[in-house]
């Protein structure tokens, strides 16, 4: 039977599929506090949901740390602010319709010109 075998391919040790076209699944880390001081993290995909315990590798329950994974989702929670909004924030919709005549009346005299408007 050894005269039969493949030469030139360790069977088992390399694959012959290639990596392309593959889109890996978005992942987070959880941090885990065990009651003998281990501290680890485990990744898990990004839509999973965090065990509230994790076997450490000394054997105890470990416990789920919340305050870093709770702080990466907020960040990924924020929305990002408009021009729009920030004008809001400075100013109210009755002052911005006011200033808003005031430069079409000045538009429409020809004391301005479009280029002009930014």
């Amino acid at each position: 039977m050894a005269e039969r075998s493949l030469r030139g391919m360790r069977l088992g040790s390399n694959s012959l599929e290639s990596a392309d076209h593959v889109k890996f699944v978005e992942r987070k880390q959880a941090e885990y506090l065990c009651p003998n001081g281990h501290q680890f993290a485990v990744t898990l995909a990004a839509d999973a949901d965090l065990p509230a315990t994790w076997m450490c590798k000394c054997g105890a329950k470990a416990e789920l740390q919340h305050d870093k994974a709770d702080i990466e989702e907020k960040k990924k929670k924020k929305q990002q602010r408009t021009h729009w909004d920030m004008l809001r924030e400075r100013r109210e919709i009755d002052e911005l319709q006011v200033l808003l005549e005031e430069r079409l009346d000045l538009l429409h005299q020809g004391k301005l010109r479009l280029h002009d408007i930014h």
